[in-house]
């Protein structure tokens, strides 16, 4: 089923001319090792190639022997001189009963009564000897070989190929029209191109790979609209995702001027569906987004469809029956008592993978916790009639409940999004999103993907391992970013963002001087690169942080600086929660006291008791908080906190 859903692939971008090339000469004996030495060895090479004429046995023997042997073994008669396609050609005398069954080549008289007895299948032998020691042909390359009809040479191809001797297809780089090759070469013809493949990428540092996915997630030129919402969907299906940072930071970082209304407008179009992954604490939990079409097939096996207590059971039920429904009405067809007893039952199905909404509203409520969807009730523009707990707004529904795929159809379409989401596969990532059955799971696919030439295994980043596989868009996206850039970029992750592959594909760097500090990629901390270096560390909550930086000039300074100027921006990014910023604590020491304030005093922060602190101007906030009122209700930003019209 895995051949059926990848197919052979595109293999004359797969084998490499080089190795078909070496392959061909090893074949044909043609490489000085393989020489004959003797007399005995000219008649195994003849019983090993076939027909060959006196020009071409002494081009596979040592000097002067092909001269002498040749005549010494016709004498003995142990091979014979027959005229083959025209010239002469020098055979064993096993095979003569093959060459005038299969090519109608005249025998000498005298031979043994049992070299003479008929070849029961003479031309298929001739045929399959010639694929065994020839790399990729074409039909009427052996027909011309042996003289005979293409039309034949088809046939008998065929034949073989049905007993899987040798299979057809596009084998050679730059040949047309379709070849056919021996199957245990076109193995070795495989296994030669893949090593060298392999060696074709010298390895890179890990900041390499640190730079390669903030671009392959295009986080340092975001685009705007919903078409770069949807591309940015599309590459992060079916991770799991922190449902409190998914808005906040994630999607953001991949959409310049996102709105929590694009990502409703798609939800509620059907374009994107969004799956409970797992609760995290009470009040948040990892969710994964979908498009429509692609779900079913990236769906893993459901968790926990057999073991739904009664009021889950119920409202399953009803909602299968029914189809999608409000709260109210939902509430009242189950009897689920007080309204809260139906809001748990509702996010226990939720957090099983079996239930979602239109919209990501009741996920934001439920993130948010009970005071502050409270405060955001009140800045709404109206209030509402219905006794809905914020929660539980809008409709809910079962997931389709179809037949889930197979295993080799599920894990055919997680490795294709994986290769996707991260460029570089290797054992590491499955530490970002574990999978079911880990990393066994996809290697077949993996494989079978390598073999047909749509990815490439090799050493492609240090310490990594050696099982790394990549698209070939992917390799030359890696080795574009081996050199820095000349002006230092700096971008700030989510520490659970898929585009960091610090804590889980690869070790976190040293924090200097830190000793019982750990960075972890938990629920809101966040982590600062600046050209692909992980250089700071940001606790949740902002007044922690971990940093690293080089010990030598100019990187220290440049990576120094590049930071100070991040957390300025993210200061001011920011200032619609608070006004300014105080950092207490660097590598596990006050601030103030630490090798990096001097970077960050320079860039506006000033040293208080407390430790590192940067103010926001007033208008500087009330302009940032307008924004963010604006991007969440253009009626309500018109409207100060106390009613007044700021205009």
């Amino acid at each position: 089923q895995l051949a059926e859903l990848i197919g052979e692939g595109e293999l004359r971008a797969l084998l490499e001319r080089e190795a078909i090339a070496a392959s061909d000469r090893d074949l044909q004996h043609l490489p000085e090792r393989f020489h004959a030495r003797s007399a005995d060895a000219v008649h195994d090479l003849l019983l090993r190639l076939g027909d060959l004429s006196p020009d071409e046995i002494a081009a596979r023997a040592q000097p002067g022997i092909a001269a002498s042997a040749v005549p010494a073994l016709i004498a003995a008669r142990r091979v014979l001189l027959v005229r083959i396609a025209g010239g002469p050609r020098v055979v064993a005398v096993e095979d003569a009963a093959r060459y005038r069954d299969g090519l109608g080549a005249p025998l000498p008289t005298g031979l043994p009564a049992a070299l003479l007895e008929p070849a029961g299948d003479a031309i298929g032998d001739l045929v399959r000897r010639y694929a065994r020691t020839h790399g990729p042909f074409t039909a009427a390359e052996a027909a011309a070989r042996f003289g005979i009809g293409v039309a034949v040479v088809d046939l008998t191809l065929r034949r073989l190929a049905d007993g899987g001797r040798v299979v057809e297809g596009e084998f050679r780089p730059g040949g047309r029209g379709r070849e056919w090759c021996d199957a245990e070469v076109l193995r070795s013809l495989r296994r030669r191109s893949l090593a060298a493949l392999r060696q074709d990428v010298e390895p890179v540092d890990v900041p390499v790979l640190g730079r390669f996915l903030t671009a392959w997630h295009g986080l340092h030129a975001p685009r705007a609209g919903l078409d770069a919402l949807l591309d940015a969907i599309e590459q992060l299906q079916g991770a799991p995702l922190v449902a409190s940072v998914l808005e906040r930071e994630i999607l953001p970082a991949r959409v310049a001027g996102y709105l929590p209304a694009q990502l409703d407008t798609l939800v509620s179009a059907g374009e994107v569906i969004w799956v409970g992954v797992e609760p995290l604490g009470e009040r948040d939990g990892r969710v994964a987004l979908y498009l429509a079409d692609q779900r079913a097939p990236l769906m893993p096996p459901r968790r926990g469809a057999g073991g739904l207590v009664e009021l889950e059971a119920r409202i399953a039920a009803w909602l299968m029956r029914h189809g999608a429904a409000f709260f109210g009405p939902l509430h009242e067809a189950v009897g689920g008592g007080f309204p809260q007893d139906t809001v748990d039952a509702l996010w226990s199905l939720v957090w099983k993978g079996l239930l979602t909404n239109d919209t990501l509203q009741p996920l934001r409520a439920y993130t948010a916790g009970p005071e502050r969807t409270r405060r955001d009730a009140r800045a709404n523009r109206f209030r509402s009639r219905r006794l809905v707990p914020p929660t539980a707004e809008g409709r809910w529904s079962m997931l389709d409940a179809s037949a889930p795929p197979s295993p080799t159809v599920w894990a055919a379409a997680l490795t294709r999004q994986l290769l996707a989401r991260h460029g570089l596969v290797t054992r590491n990532v499955i530490a970002l999103e574990p999978v079911p059955g880990g990393f066994s799971a996809v290697y077949p696919v993996l494989r079978r993907l390598e073999d047909t030439g749509r990815v490439r295994r090799g050493y492609f980043v240090a310490d990594l391992g050696g099982a790394q596989f990549a698209e070939p868009g992917a390799i030359d996206r890696l080795r574009a970013e081996r050199d820095a850039p000349t002006e230092a970029r700096a971008v700030t992750l989510a520490a659970t963002d898929p585009a960091n592959p610090y804590g889980a594909v690869v070790e976190w760097p040293v924090w200097t001087g830190a000793t019982s500090a750990r960075a972890s990629r938990v629920a809101g901390a966040r982590v600062v690169l600046v050209d692909g270096y992980a250089v700071a560390w940001i606790a949740r909550g902002d007044r922690q942080l971990l940093v690293a930086l080089s010990d030598e000039e100019p990187e220290r300074g440049r990576r120094g600086r590049a930071l100070a100027q991040e957390l300025v921006r993210l200061a001011h990014q920011s200032a619609a929660d608070r006004r300014g910023w105080l950092i207490a604590e660097i590598n596990g020491t006050p601030a103030a006291s630490s090798a990096v304030a001097a970077y960050l005093v320079e860039a506006g922060f000033a040293v208080t008791s407390g430790g590192l602190q940067l103010r926001v101007a007033r208008n500087a906030a009330r302009g940032s908080a307008d924004a963010a009122a604006a991007r969440r209700d253009p009626v309500d930003a018109a409207t100060s906190d106390d009613g007044t019209d700021r205009a």
